[in-house]
């Protein structure tokens, strides 16, 4: 007799994180290339060995201290507050909290990877709508899409893998065409390297609107991709929803120490930041005379919409020993991740050999 597995499993997109391999630049995850901070890794081994709260220990379920630092940190009230695994942890919390067999959650597309399987994995049906020619997300085509099957919705700004930014304006005429038992997700996971000037803050919204949720991650800015942190600011309501089907005690004690560090130190990280928008800059430009399309990125990361080319790409940049993300589809492209100035400096050089 064979063990009955859910049918849904056998549709479900599996997700591809980006490849290592011995030798090689990798540019694919969109990790920060810098050093883990001296007083992150300190407080890492002193959590370790803690006399009370050691890794012997469970780690503190509600994750209280690094609540309240949050709750500092973004301005929100503590009981607006939720820390996870990872944003993707939370991501996939949202569609359990909300979307079941029959229900519809919309998002950009191309977009972030997990949006598809998190919403599969419930039953739910994802709904899929297109970025414009620019590679932005169509907000107004979105909000077209809204179902009275609609339950969830995820916008994600900067967007990954496109790094393009909705406009505040926009944002906020979008907002007030949804229904309010819709819930709304601003994933905004790379707001850090958003330098935009008319780029939205979704903790705005998230602490004005009840149907909207703020996402935000310490994976990427501030360094903590092995330890995975997120959190999501929202009205107490739906933070209590999030909290029921989280798996318990996923963010562990060493991950909590971490985040408290790197949030005590944010001041030593805004100069890592200021140099990946840097470096962005210039590794867009010097595509750009290369002869690539290279839409504008608000992110640690630049978009090349090579579509059915994207895998013979990263082959031809992975013979250079550089590491990069494809997307190999009509929709798909490759995402380069901003690293040092030398590593990007070898990228460069192996789009420069690209033939075209």
């Amino acid at each position: 007799m064979t063990v009955r597995i859910r049918s849904v499993l056998d549709t479900l997109p599996t997700y591809v994180p980006g490849r290592s391999m011995p030798g090689a630049i990798k540019l694919a995850s969109n990790e920060l290339s810098f050093p883990t901070l001296p007083v992150v890794a300190q407080a890492i081994a002193d959590a370790v060995v803690h006399e009370s709260a050691g890794i012997n220990r469970y780690p503190d379920n509600g994750a209280q201290a690094l609540v309240a630092a949050l709750s500092q940190h973004t301005g929100a009230p503590e009981t607006h507050v939720l820390a996870g695994c990872g944003s993707v942890a939370l991501c996939q919390q949202l569609v359990q909290a909300t979307a079941e067999t029959g229900d519809e959650v919309l998002f950009g597309w191309r977009s972030f990877e997990m949006y598809p399987i998190v919403t599969q994995i419930t039953g739910a049906t994802a709904v899929r709508v297109p970025v414009t020619a620019d590679h932005e997300l169509d907000l107004d085509a979105i909000g077209a899409a809204i179902t009275p099957a609609t339950r969830l919705i995820f916008i994600c700004t900067p967007n990954n893998p496109t790094g393009t930014a909705v406009r505040r304006d926009e944002l906020e005429s979008f907002l007030d065409r949804v229904p309010d038992d819709v819930l709304v997700t601003i994933d905004e996971a790379y707001t850090e390297f958003d330098d935009g000037t008319d780029s939205p803050d979704g903790l705005d919204y998230a602490l004005s609107r009840p149907n909207v949720v703020s996402l935000r991650t310490m994976s990427k800015a501030y360094g903590l991709a092995g330890v995975r942190v997120g959190y999501a600011v929202a009205e107490p309501a739906v933070i209590a929803a999030m909290r029921k089907v989280a798996v318990t005690f996923a963010l562990n004690s060493l991950a909590q120490a971490a985040a408290l560090a790197a949030l005590a130190a944010k001041d030593e990280f805004a100069p890592r930041w200021r140099q990946v928008i840097a470096e962005r800059s210039r590794v867009r430009a010097a595509l750009l005379a290369l002869g690539y399309q290279v839409p504008e990125s608000r992110a640690n990361f630049v978009w090349l919409p090579l579509r059915e080319r994207a895998a013979e790409f990263a082959a031809h940049t992975e013979q250079h020993k550089v590491i990069v993300r494809a997307f190999p589809d009509a929709t798909g492209g490759v995402r380069v991740s901003i690293g040092s100035p030398h590593e990007n400096d070898a990228f460069l050089a192996a789009a420069a050999s690209f033939p075209r």
